[in-house]
């Protein structure tokens, strides 16, 4: 079983690393190029493109500019938004670290597809900007590059099973180009005055929390992650089906 994430807009460059040996990203060079690419627009067409303030636009077109000169982070280190903030990176034993590097998986606008111990530079690219180099969006350039990089590691996992625990707007990346393999999609829902409803908070961060759950307990067995019941949520089988589940919060 490999478990999908999303990244984070939000980054952690200035936390203390663990002593761990730092992979590469499989797609470093398409991230290089796509940032040099990058580097070429405006503030102006940045701020347009990611809807972002202007002193935000000028951090990433800075970053841009000095891509290959920027320091490196551990992807999984690196993220610091809320799935991440579920995920408890900084308390995970070696052991499980090690379990994440071979069943999970980050989805990136970036670097493509990144191994939680891949190393990374600060960025900005979200997956649905409507930018890329010769293409009107960013899923168009990547095309197939990512899904074909995620099914030879799908088939070398063995399980042939995702657990997709990213967003919409990162798995429509690989979304109908992973024929032959089971998709298991998780609906996390809040106790609500008119019953079980969806606060995206609070389900970013569940999702964080089931990737760590599974790396933790070191599951590979699609079926025991209806087990999960970190902070609360318990898997609702009424209102789940086969390869969609919904676990709510008591």
């Amino acid at each position: 079983m490999i478990a999908l994430l999303s990244p984070a807009k939000t980054l952690d460059f200035e936390r203390t690393l663990p002593p761990i040996e730092p992979t590469e990203p499989h797609f470093a060079d398409e991230a290089q190029g796509l940032a040099r690419s990058a580097s070429r627009l405006s503030q102006k067409r940045l701020a347009e493109l990611m809807h972002i303030s202007p002193k935000l636009a000028k951090l990433n077109a800075d970053r841009f500019r000095d891509f290959p000169d920027l320091p490196q982070r551990l992807a999984l280190f690196a993220f610091a938004g809320d799935v991440y903030t579920g995920f408890e990176v900084d308390t995970l034993e070696e052991a499980g670290i090690a379990f994440a590097q071979d069943h999970v998986r980050i989805l990136s606008g970036l670097y493509g597809l990144l191994r939680p111990l891949d190393a990374i530079r600060p960025y900005r690219l979200e997956m649905g900007t409507r930018w890329a180099p010769r293409h009107k969006a960013l899923t168009d350039w990547w095309d197939d590059r990512i899904a074909t990089y995620l099914r030879e590691e799908i088939a070398a996992e063995g399980s042939g099973v995702v657990l997709n625990l990213a967003s919409q707007e990162y798995f429509a990346a690989v979304k109908g180009r992973l024929p032959d393999v089971r998709i298991i999609g998780v609906d996390f829902r809040e106790p609500g005055p008119d019953g079980p409803r969806f606060v995206s908070f609070h389900a970013k961060k569940a999702r964080g929390m089931m990737a760590r759950w599974m790396c933790e307990h070191h599951v590979t067995d699609i079926d025991a992650m209806r087990g999960f019941d970190s902070d609360g949520y318990l898997f609702d089988a009424a209102e789940s089906s086969a390869d969609q589940w919904r676990f709510v919060r008591s």
